[in-house]
């Protein structure tokens, strides 16, 4: 969306709270419809970018992150900023200059590549954020040519949200994205990915996506039973993929985690049932553009994962992007 000239790239909803405005990865009446943690997951800016370019040398942005810390990383097109900020309880202004070398770079070489150098793209990560304000001369939002123009819609749990990863960049969907020259639409809710109703017909609805996958869903694994991870599944699934069915949909089944590593074969089964249901609802699914990814087969060395032994780290965060996005590239050229 476009608010004060500029992007907010993977933002539905610029909330008005009074000092500022309220960075949302879904529209509010969206929010408020899912599980608690959910609503609250909605607003971390996980994979959001606030993106402008501007005729001038400095730029400011101010920003506030009220209840935690938020981390943002410039971009000037596809080349990462030197700067990390850590963003507080307090209104912190930052302050970009286009960087010199930048400036020297010639037409040929800046032609190929997947954003224009002229946008600056601040990457966020962290808790929610508060936007208050931009200042700098001749901004504007990126015109279409300057973005790839190929859109990639990701919905899942804290490893599509990004925890463990060490920058936003490094998160397994990003890498997919960059590696199929995308832009990310992230709607990854740590801890909460419970397939509502709402956030699939949400999603479906979006027009401005070309390629999804569903990674559904470890989170449902402790407390949902067969009957309604088979519902929430089947709707979620058949109604992003039926609202048009040229858009490719890939399921992923659960990523390798410590059930499948533990001596507690309840806990086993439960696992590979869920697994199970998933290709079941695949397989009856009606329409064309599903398909099924094993997410056993994404990461195939356990050491990627950090010491939790269900969220990757940044090994085995890159080891998933290359293997998704390889399944998603074919799926695309057919």
């Amino acid at each position: 969306m476009v608010f004060d000239g500029i992007e907010f790239h993977n933002v539905a909803e610029l909330k008005d709270v009074g000092n500022g405005r309220r960075l949302q990865r879904v529209p509010e009446d969206v929010r408020v419809c899912l599980n608690e943690r959910a609503q609250q997951r909605m607003l971390s800016p996980a994979g959001s970018e606030i993106r402008f370019v501007s005729n001038g040398n400095t730029v400011r942005v101010t920003v506030s992150c009220p209840e935690g810390s938020a981390e943002v990383i410039p971009f000037w097109g596809p080349f990462q900023g030197k700067e990390r900020f850590r963003i507080g309880a307090e209104a912190q202004t930052l302050e970009l200059v286009y960087p010199e070398r930048l400036k020297a770079l010639n037409a040929e070489a800046a032609n190929g590549l997947l954003y224009s150098p002229h946008v600056c793209r601040l990457t966020l990560r962290g808790d929610g954020l508060i936007y208050h304000g931009i200042e700098g001369d001749g901004l504007r939002a990126p015109t279409a040519d300057e973005v790839p123009s190929l859109r990639y819609l990701s919905y899942g749990t804290s490893i599509t949200h990004g925890a463990s990863a060490t920058a936003m960049h490094l998160t397994y969907v990003r890498q997919v994205a960059w590696r199929l020259g995308a832009d990310l639409l992230n709607f990854g809710v740590g801890g909460s990915a419970f397939c509502e109703k709402e956030l699939a017909d949400y999603m479906a609805g979006r027009e401005d996506w070309d390629i999804a996958t569903l990674a559904l869903s470890v989170n449902m694994v402790g407390g949902f039973s067969v009957e309604e991870f088979t519902e929430r599944v089947s709707y979620m699934v058949n109604t992003v993929a039926g609202a048009n069915t040229k858009r490719p949909v890939a399921c992923i089944t659960l990523y390798p985690h410590f059930r499948d590593f533990c001596i507690d074969e309840d806990l086993k089964d439960k696992t590979s049932t869920f697994r199970q249901i998933l290709r079941d609802v695949v397989d009856d699914c009606p329409h064309p553009n599903v398909h099924l990814i094993e997410g056993t087969d994404m990461l195939t060395d356990i050491g990627g994962l950090t010491v939790d032994l269900i969220h990757p780290g940044d090994l085995g965060m890159i080891e998933m992007g290359e293997r998704i996005a390889q399944e998603l590239k074919e799926l695309m050229a057919t």
